[in-house]
């Protein structure tokens, strides 16, 4: 069998595999009622990567808090 017609079974393969086995969740990460870090109150959860509720994430703190990536942690310029 010529290579080619080999790589394309076997990539027809992986794509059949990868779209019938979609990625499982943890078992933790499950919707559920939870707790806001912030202001503690219970509210709706797609899962434990969401801990802080839609009315806290409203505020204008949370809205303006500085993005992900951009600090430059505990040194502030070159290396001393």
């Amino acid at each position: 069998m010529p290579e080619s017609m080999e790589s394309e079974e076997l990539m027809q393969k992986k794509k059949e595999f990868i779209v019938s086995d979609p990625p499982k969740r943890a078992l933790a990460d499950a919707p559920k009622e939870r707790f806001c870090l912030r202001c503690k109150s219970s509210f709706w959860s797609e899962g434990f990567g969401e801990r802080i509720c839609s009315r806290c994430k409203a505020t204008s703190a949370w809205r303006a808090a500085v993005p992900e990536g951009v600090s430059q942690g505990r040194r502030s310029g070159g290396r001393s």
